[in-house]
């Protein structure tokens, strides 16, 4: 128990479940494999086609990013303070994780609550 054996055991068995479920180890019907209408032919495994962001379009998003926390920059630095007080007084943060979420970035929120709260770490 003090080990946290178990929890370790269910992440790993987790991760290598997920693992399969991608690479197609693990046909699973409706998820990475579709049944044809024809009950001779087996199951054949989707193939998706993954496409890349360019170079050019992920600098356009950082740069909407910044343009936005400029133009927000008094309000988010309000409701990250408000945010950050009504986690560390226990109160529920779900309203003003929506006022926050009006003005602030998922960064900047996501941020906020780690300064609080602290990030989750794996025991190894």
């Amino acid at each position: 128990m003090e080990r946290q054996y178990q929890r370790g055991a269910i992440q790993d068995d987790s991760l290598n479940y997920e693992q399969l479920k991608h690479s197609g180890g693990l046909p699973l019907i409706g998820v990475n494999t579709f049944l044809s209408s024809r009950a001779d032919e087996a199951p054949i495994a989707a193939e998706t086609e993954l496409t890349r962001a360019s170079q050019e379009e992920k600098e356009l998003c950082i740069a909407r990013l910044k343009s936005y926390q400029e133009r927000h920059s008094e309000q988010s630095d309000a409701a990250l303070h408000k945010l950050k007080k009504v986690a560390v007084d226990g109160g529920n943060i779900f309203a003003e994780l929506m006022n926050a979420a009006e003005c602030c970035s998922l960064g900047q929120i996501t941020n906020a609550l780690y300064e609080v709260g602290g990030e989750y770490r794996r025991n190894l």
